[in-house]
């Protein structure tokens, strides 16, 4: 199985910054995906950021400029840094990995969540 530890998030006034981790432990075969969603009380999920195998990163509209997303491959770790927040950045934040794990001899594809880790941007 392939586990997802986030942590970082916490309260910050607006125009602040906070960097989220994401570590993803277990018998991993590769990530292909790393993903960054939101859910903002009585708002459905939303997907943040997006970074793939080869490092290529894609932005919601309402976060570029000011959101960078990376991924350490030898940590099997994926991180958001977050800059100029706004109030209306206020969400429980969850990482979300695609990838495959299991044995050499057979693997399995994955897409896990994390537990979430709660942003609060006070105004």
């Amino acid at each position: 199985q392939v586990q997802l530890v986030e942590s970082g998030g916490g309260l910050v006034q607006a125009g602040g910054s906070l960097r989220l981790s994401c570590a993803a432990s277990g018998r991993l075969r590769s990530i292909n995906s790393l993903n960054w969603y939101r859910q903002a009380p009585g708002k459905q999920r939303e997907l943040v950021a997006t970074i793939n195998i080869g490092g290529r990163a894609n932005y919601a509209e309402s976060v570029k400029g000011r959101f960078i997303i990376s991924r350490d491959n030898s940590e099997n770790t994926v991180y958001l840094q977050m800059n100029s927040l706004k109030p209306g950045d206020t969400a429980v934040y969850y990482c979300n990995a695609v990838g495959a794990y299991g044995p050499v001899e057979r693997t399995y594809e994955f897409s896990n969540w994390g537990q979430g880790t709660q942003v609060t941007v006070s105004s």
